[in-house]
């Protein structure tokens, strides 16, 4: 331990006093307070004749911004018993564990003061507060959906006489998968840039959702813009919107258009619920639209989504884990928690009902941002412990190659990550990536991209246009991804805003509309772990292992980090690494 520590320091240039080595090792958790001191230490409000030999005035002084008082360090002890049945605490965790009841039972730590899990805190947010109409439409779908969503707590000791068939990545795998990839644009690129190219992609994306749209029953009968009669006093029209606009008094005419011609149609405010959904309405989607016309003026009267209809469940005895926005590189990686992960993936971690469940693991997503990258924005470079691209994916490689060869490990690329920043996003190139590629059980995948697990479809989508959506539409925010996800996959479409936050490539063929409905809809980019299940269908955003970056204190996001769900035969799982 105490050679650890050192090194650690040793490596960023650090030089401790005897008093502060002293106080560090004082602490319950000193390897995690390590990591935060050295964050704090690389950071501008240190110079570097501060860290020639850092005192224990200093350490004090971290540990006071940390908010790790001695009153306070009780938070970090791990309990001796760390499950529990969830039946016997006194409050409920939410969200991110079903509180209803279910045939299985949650764990969380039995000691009400250690490694509390912080997931009913709600971050301040500048956007309005969210009308009781989006609680309540979750609250009845939640009624509807029944599953096991479990949170494990961190093990308090790793297991050294694990016997592991696979332990390490060296040889090849004489595991069968049932793998493939269903969509990968990485060599699918056409686009010139050129205005007709433009006019195909979204020729492109009204051709495909009309076809979804054009099977729903109350659109069979639908008709073209250029097909309207003077004397018509019913309309049913599948449209893309071309622009939104709020009256004087407060409505809603939205301005639509199909290959054949343009529309303008009011959404009253007096009709609450059709309101409410148009206030859902976003540039370039694809809907149906029943109205009534009267004269030139079309009132609407229903909102028809291309939707996404139930899915049968299906069995499966084998495990997936997702992760994403890994961003090894960045100072703010959480080395040790990583490797944490990585020795209970390995089974050589946590105790027995934990690694039961390792032992299952046949699959690793990870849906994009493994590295922080290069130039991402302003100043990245002082957040940065590795200032090399390859170095970055060589580190990762070193990491990933700890992970035992029978798993194996599908990377798709976020905006990051050494990819075109336009989606789709081609697969990470093997110029940046090369150790990554020598590893025997990788495969590389484009964003977004949709593989079969062994008949399990996973839609990957690192979520970048969560960002649009949150800035559009009133009601949503980061922190509730899974409705955010849930609006994707009724919209049938991954980024539906054209030019705005997410670039989009204009490619002849528009490849993020959700052909077909997925069994898993994983994502990430927000660092922030939800589940839900909607229509059968698994959403989960993977969340981070990376602490709070300055742009996240900037919108008061607070991420929730080294927490990683696992599909574990087909129930919803979460551990905890932190």
């Amino acid at each position: 331990m105490t050679n650890k520590i050192l090194l650690k320091f040793a490596k960023k240039g650090i030089n401790l006093s005897p008093s502060a080595y002293k106080k560090i090792m004082e602490d319950n958790n000193p390897l995690n307070l390590t990591s935060s001191i050295i964050v704090k230490l690389k950071g501008d409000d240190y110079k570097s004749k501060d860290l020639v030999s850092v005192s224990g005035e200093i350490i004090d002084k971290i540990k006071g911004e940390l908010g790790l008082s001695k009153s306070s360090e009780e938070k970090h002890k791990v309990s001796e018993k760390p499950l529990v049945d969830i039946k016997k605490t006194k409050k409920p965790i939410e969200p991110l564990i079903n509180t209803k009841k279910s045939k299985e039972t949650p764990f969380i730590n039995k000691k009400e003061n250690s490694t509390k899990i912080k997931v009913e805190k709600t971050p301040k947010k500048i956007e309005p507060k969210k009308p009781a109409s989006i609680e309540d439409s979750k609250r009845e779908s939640d009624k509807k959906e029944k599953y096991t969503n479990e949170i494990i707590e961190e093990a308090s000791e790793k297991v050294s006489d694990t016997k592991v068939k696979f332990k390490r990545n060296l040889t090849k795998s004489n595991v069968e998968y049932d793998f493939k990839i269903i969509q990968d644009t990485s060599k699918k690129s056409y686009t010139s840039g050129e205005i007709e190219n433009l006019i195909s992609y979204f020729q492109s994306r009204y051709e495909k959702l009309h076809k979804i749209l054009s099977k729903r029953p109350e659109l069979r009968t639908a008709q073209k813009v250029a097909d309207i009669e003077e004397a018509q006093t019913e309309l049913s029209l599948i449209l893309m919107i071309r622009d939104i606009r709020t009256t004087k008094n407060g409505h809603k005419l939205i301005e639509f258009e199909d290959d054949t011609g343009t529309i303008p149609i009011l959404f009253s405010n007096k009709n609450e619920e059709l309101f409410r959904e148009a206030e859902k309405l976003v540039k370039d989607e694809v809907i149906g639209v029943i109205a009534d016309k009267n004269g030139d003026l079309a009132i609407a009267n229903q909102i028809i989504n291309p939707g996404a209809q139930r899915i049968a469940k299906k069995e499966m005895d084998f495990g997936i884990v997702f992760i994403s926005d890994v961003h090894i590189g960045s100072l703010t990686f959480l080395e040790d928690a990583f490797n944490r992960f990585i020795d209970w993936i390995n089974c050589e971690y946590g105790n027995e009902q934990q690694r039961e469940i390792a032992s299952d693991i046949k699959y690793l997503v990870i849906g994009g941002d493994i590295v922080d990258g290069i130039g991402v924005y302003p100043n990245q470079e002082k957040e940065l412990a590795i200032k090399n691209i390859t170095e970055q994916y060589n580190e990762a490689a070193r990491l990933l190659g700890n992970i035992r060869s029978d798993i194996k490990i599908i990377i798709a690329p976020g905006n990051h990550d050494a990819s075109r920043v336009a989606e789709p996003q081609p697969a990470v190139p093997e110029e940046y990536a090369k150790a990554l590629y020598e590893l025997d059980n990788v495969e590389f995948i484009s964003n977004p991209g949709v593989v079969s697990l062994d008949g399990i479809n996973v839609l990957i989508y690192h979520g970048r246009s969560f960002d649009d959506l949150v800035m559009d539409i009133k009601d949503f925010s980061h922190e509730r991804n899974d409705l955010l996800m849930e609006e994707l996959l009724k919209k049938r479409h991954l980024a539906p805003i054209y030019g705005e936050r997410t670039p989009l490539a204009s490619e002849l063929e528009d490849y993020l509309v959700i052909d077909e409905i997925p069994d898993v809809f994983h994502t990430g980019h927000v660092h922030i772990n939800t589940y839900r299940k909607f229509n059968g269908i698994h959403l989960i955003n993977s969340g981070t292992f990376q602490t709070q970056t300055e742009f996240q204190k900037i919108y008061n996001i607070e991420p929730t980090p080294a927490e990683v769900p696992v599909l574990h035969k087909g129930k919803y799982k979460h551990l905890k690494f932190i």
